[in-house]
């Protein structure tokens, strides 16, 4: 009887040994290691996973633990392990929904083609399932723009956080509540579309905020003499739909038939060319009040603006001689 029960107290004490060990020495993961572990995981499945991904020893310990001490429910998401931890410490985290989140970075101006590549190159998913959303979700914006044909223009460009647990619906509408957030902060109520499509222009055409509000002008004052646009951009966006664009503009562009073609359209193109940034859409909204009616860069990264044509063609060939002579 001795025996027996000298050998259950030995048999109890390697188990809680075993289970100390198991519970508390902390696993350093091999590298950087993400989890994904998806609403509805059982807590077998969840240690099942952090157990394949080598974070945690025992499977069996993970749960023990958990129903012993259930203070708080483990929350789904993405989690990244890259420092030491015993089972403990991943329960707290996964307690607390300490989840991993991606940064994604949209430029001002970019295009829905430019933005579903970042959200690729992220690892948030494919740029194809991104565009699909993009292109067909315009009732995210149908109160904003009731003719729209995408999201494009409405798609704010910013820094965003992430998680792979968010469909490419969800990314896309956090992007268009942040440009409502951004047009009730500018008093964007009126107008909004041809807004919108004028500032995706005057984005496109110069980076230098304080020029912004004369290209606007610009594009207001040919917009109400019924003259065309003439914007370079529209032409490259019109190749962007068309799948056709090789990267550089050549004159034999300027007929390429297509609405968004300011060249061979007058007013507006149906819809933006781009997502631009505040900037663009207060210059858009409050242009500067001039009578000019072109424009043309000047070779050092600014552009030199005209009222009459005469006046256009001595800047045009100012800037010409200008970049010959470099």
């Amino acid at each position: 009887m001795r025996r027996i029960f000298f050998l259950v107290v030995v048999a109890a004490a390697a188990a809680g040994g075993w289970l100390a060990w198991t519970l508390l020495a902390p696993v350093e993961p091999a590298a950087q290691t993400f989890v994904l572990l998806h609403p509805g995981y059982s807590t077998r499945r969840i240690a099942r996973e952090l157990r394949s991904a080598g974070v945690i020893r025992s499977e069996d310990a993970f749960v023990f633990w958990h129903y012993l001490h259930h203070e708080r429910p483990l929350q789904a998401g993405e989690y990244l392990f890259e420092k030491p931890a015993n089972i403990l410490d991943i329960q707290k985290r996964l307690g607390r929904g300490d989840v991993y989140f991606r940064t994604m970075v949209v430029p001002e101006g970019s295009t829905m083609f430019d933005i579903a590549r970042l959200v690729e190159a992220a690892g948030l998913g494919s740029a194809e399932d991104f565009l699909r959303v993009a292109q067909n979700d315009t009732v995210l914006i149908a109160d904003l723009a009731p003719s729209a044909h995408s999201l494009e223009g409405y798609l704010f460009p910013d820094t965003y956080e992430f998680s792979r647990m968010q469909n490419m619906h969800e990314l896309a509408a956090a992007m268009v509540k942040e440009f409502r957030q951004v047009a009730r902060q500018i008093e964007l109520t009126t107008d909004m579309e041809r807004t919108v499509i004028v500032a995706s222009i005057v984005e496109k055409e110069t980076a230098v905020a304080e020029e912004r509000p004369l290209v606007a002008s610009v594009y207001w004052n040919r917009l109400a003499k019924n003259i065309a646009l003439d914007a370079d951009p529209s032409v490259i966006y019109a190749e962007l739909l068309a799948g056709t664009y090789s990267g550089a503009l050549h004159h034999a562009d300027m007929q390429f038939h297509s609405p968004y073609n300011t060249y061979r359209y007058a007013g507006l193109p149906p819809g933006p060319i781009g997502n631009p940034g505040k900037s663009a859409l207060e210059a858009a909204l409050h242009p500067a009040q001039t009578d000019y009616y072109y424009f043309v860069a000047d070779a050092h990264g600014r552009h030199r603006f005209a009222s009459t044509i005469e006046e256009h063609n001595k800047n045009v060939a100012a800037y010409r001689e200008a970049m010959s002579g470099r």
